[in-house]
């Protein structure tokens, strides 16, 4: 199996990234590289978090990216502006989304997959899941579910006034700020799990999140509330860890996806999942 893994893993990370930004998000490449630079892990998708504009066709029943017309994106924090701009060419349904972090990391064995998912749970990424493929695949996925869509424009015709335009955005700008800290305690997190020994011979980088969580922070107050509660979890993550083993039969039982798909991406589709 020990073979088999490293096999998948030289596969994934030498294949070419079909995604249509083609390269790992600027803000969390320090969280791919600690995960790959791991001999237990891979990742097979990513996407740091976004706020889209997109124009569908109404026609069809569900907003799926090979049916729309991208609008605006941004990977950081974005301007009314940019909203309104992108909004001007629109010629169908524009829906404007913010989409969380979200990660896929395929673990060795399934002790290294259940301490990947008490990271992403501690971390705030409540549905976080772990799924087992026919094939052996043990893939940790993860994800939060703090995400927006909001309907703006019909055939082209917009829906609502600029004035709440600004107020979306600073609501997509809010929540794009909760993500980077939860990136941020995610990584933390997962250096903690670690053993000692072994972070000392992995170069371990820095975290491009930093500043951007110093500039923001008078903003976070408005999850003052949440943060307090998951502080408190911070504090018993180490013996979460300990108690990782004992929960196994929990696990096992409850390995699949948030969304309630059992289905795990095959090598072929891992990486052009996400932009």
């Amino acid at each position: 199996m020990d073979k088999t893994f490293s096999q998948w893993k030289k596969q994934c990370l030498n294949k070419l990234d079909l995604s249509k930004k083609g390269s790992v998000d600027e803000a969390i490449k320090h969280v791919v590289s600690l995960i790959n630079s791991c001999e237990e892990y891979f990742t097979t998708s990513s996407c740091s978090g976004r706020v889209i504009l997109i124009d569908w066709a109404p026609e069809t029943s569900d907003v799926q990216k090979q049916n729309c017309v991208w609008l605006f994106v941004s990977h950081q924090k974005c301007k009314s502006d940019d909203l309104i701009s992108g909004l001007a060419e629109s010629s169908r349904d524009a829906v404007l989304k913010f989409e969380p972090f979200v990660l896929h990391v395929q673990c060795r064995r399934l002790d290294d997959a259940q301490l990947m998912h008490s990271v992403a749970i501690n971390s705030g990424f409540r549905n976080s899941g772990l799924t087992v493929s026919k094939t052996g695949k043990i893939i940790t996925a993860v994800r939060s579910t703090h995400g927006l869509e909001v309907p703006l424009s019909r055939e082209g015709k917009l829906l609502v006034e600029h004035e709440y335009i600004h107020f979306l955005t600073q609501i997509a700008n809010q929540k794009m700020e909760e993500n980077f800290r939860r990136i941020h305690r995610f990584y933390q997190n997962l250096q903690s799990a670690l053993p000692t020994e072994k972070l000392q011979k992995l170069q371990i980088p820095d975290s491009p999140i930093s500043q951007e969580l110093h500039d923001s922070s008078p903003r976070l107050e408005t999850v003052k509330g949440e943060q307090e509660e998951e502080g408190k979890e911070e504090k018993n993550k180490t013996s979460v860890y300990k108690r990782r083993r004992k929960r196994e039969k929990q696990y096992q039982t409850d390995c699949c996806h948030g969304d309630g798909s059992s289905s795990v991406p095959e090598l072929d589709d891992c990486l052009d999942l996400f932009s």
